[in-house]
């Protein structure tokens, strides 16, 4: 007998699996899922998620055999985490706080934890800034018997570039494989709306599914400010627009909230603008798509474009999407600094395993297997959540990466673009100047906010708390904080990374 113990995520194929599991489609999608999952692994064991498409987590329990089976999918969209006790129990589940709550577990901070973060701003990795709870990395399957654990790997992101193809041809794959799987990520009795920004690979989504309302968000600094493009790809694709517009003080007001429920801190600025969408999203969907995925598949970054220019050199250096301190500056504001605990051995693994790739393929590589789990889809799955929303990313799939493996990273960058090919296939159904539009980014206002003394108290205070001189030189930190004050922009996300730290450590050690 098998049973589902924990299972959170969306299986996108549940039709043709139905079809060759031999399970009822009049089932609700709740009582069909669960049928998937144990007709599956009753069906090809350690190998079913050979067969799914979809974004998923879970685990199963063998009662014949006293065997727990965990897997998470082959991107990390959905988290799972595990956590040995001293009495040799296994605690498991898809969120922090349920494995907290079960006896057993002694909360502790993994202090190590706050070395990577400072530099990469997410906690990288399968370590947590919990001592002993691990995240079981993507594409991994847990096994529990006996008292004995074992961790195997199902699926490796490969890169294998094939000659041949025009960008033409690579184009059409793009977009003949993304009208196939559209039908797929929702039912026609479900209705879903969907995120717009500026960029094209939320405005291609748009275009390839049936949603009638589009919701973006915006600031009164235009500069910032990507709602406008994205009310006008809505009226030209014939498609309402809901704007949420963020205010600083809603933005500072959020921040508890959003490192409560990221149950890590998270140091993106743009998590914070992204919870408020989610809430205001919430009040009138429970399903909603976004664009992630594309990017680190068809090279988005525009440090992408320098990927020859690193060769060799990346392996020294490049940790993923974001690396904004120093070993030496890290040294001299922590209070324990050791110096065996670096960002770059996270990535190691993943050098060594793509020696002899070009470096886009090596650098797209590292963000898929660091950034993109630690980062993107940890604040998507945690914000939509918190919010009551079921966010779903058609772009992350199996089936669009694997063109995006086989396709030579002349058709991804260029001299004068990034996204090549998938700007070609997203022209298809998008004008021109909204496909090949320059790369913004979710770009948040944060930068000046911060500096201004209206909005910036509680980071002041923080920094000068005893809380925060249990783990940094005071006197370096505010340096650092009055430098960007003074003028230094560039040190706002450094300011950032401390000062998002202290608030989830507040949450989770001081107040709780």
């Amino acid at each position: 007998m098998i049973k589902v113990e924990e299972y959170r995520g969306h299986i996108r194929n549940w039709e043709e699996l139905c079809e060759r599991l031999e399970i009822s489609l009049t089932l609700s999608r709740e009582e069909r899922e669960e049928q998937i999952l144990i007709r599956a692994y009753e069906t090809w064991g350690y190998e079913m998620a050979d067969h799914m498409h979809g974004m998923y987590a879970f685990a199963l329990w063998d009662e014949d055999e006293k065997r727990l089976f965990c897997l998470r999918d082959p991107f990390g969209t959905k988290p799972f985490y595990y956590y040995e006790t001293a009495d040799g129990r296994l605690l498991y589940g898809t969120t922090i706080r349920g494995i907290m709550e079960q006896p057993g577990f002694v909360k502790e901070l993994n202090g190590e934890m706050l070395q990577i973060y400072l530099s990469l701003t997410y906690a990288a990795g399968e370590n947590t800034f919990f001592r002993g709870l691990k995240k079981l990395m993507p594409g991994r399957r847990l096994i529990w018997q006996d008292g004995k654990m074992k961790i195997e790997r199902y699926w490796t992101p490969t890169f294998h570039p094939e000659e041949g193809k025009s960008l033409e041809d690579w184009a059409d794959e793009i977009h003949t494989t993304l009208k196939e799987i559209m039908p797929e990520v929702k039912t026609a009795d479900e209705t879903a709306e969907s995120f717009l920004s500026g960029g094209v690979d939320s405005s291609y989504v748009l275009a390839m599914s049936d949603v009638e309302m589009t919701d973006s968000c915006g600031y009164e600094e235009e500069r910032f400010d990507e709602s406008g493009l994205a009310k006008q790809t809505a009226d030209i694709l014939g498609r309402k627009n809901s704007r949420c517009l963020i205010t600083p003080e809603e933005y500072f007001g959020i921040v508890p909230y959003v490192m409560y429920n990221m149950e890590q801190p998270l140091g993106d600025a743009s998590a914070i603008a992204f919870a408020i969408a989610c809430r205001e999203t919430a009040k009138h969907t429970k399903i909603c798509y976004s664009g992630e995925g594309a990017d680190e598949f068809f090279g988005g970054y525009n440090m992408y474009r320098n990927a020859e220019r690193y060769g060799e050199n990346l392996k020294t250096f490049y940790v993923g999407n974001t690396n904004i301190m120093k070993e030496e500056e890290k040294q001299r504001i922590l209070k324990n600094y050791d110096p065996d605990v670096l960002p770059v051995e996270v990535a190691r693994p993943i050098y060594e395993e793509t020696e002899g790739l070009d470096p886009l393929s090596v650098m797209s590589n590292v963000d898929i297997q660091i950034w993109l789990e630690g980062d993107i889809y940890l604040n998507v799955d945690k914000m939509g959540l918190a919010a009551g929303l079921e966010i779903r990313m058609p772009l992350t799939d199996r089936r669009i990466f694997d063109i995006a493996s086989r396709m030579p990273s002349k058709y991804k960058v260029n001299e004068e673009q990034n996204k090549v090919a998938l700007r070609t296939a997203a022209a298809k159904v998008l004008p021109e100047e909204i496909a090949f539009r320059k790369k913004l980014g979710f770009i948040v206002p944060i930068r000046i906010w911060m500096a201004d003394d209206r909005y910036n108290q509680d980071v002041r205070e923080k920094f000068n708390s005893d809380m925060a001189a249990q783990f940094f030189n005071i006197d370096e930190i505010n340096a650092i904080f009055d430098d960007y004050v003074g003028g230094n922009s560039d040190n706002w996300r450094k300011v950032w990374t401390i000062y998002t730290f202290l608030v989830w450590y507040e949450e989770y050690f001081v107040k709780r």
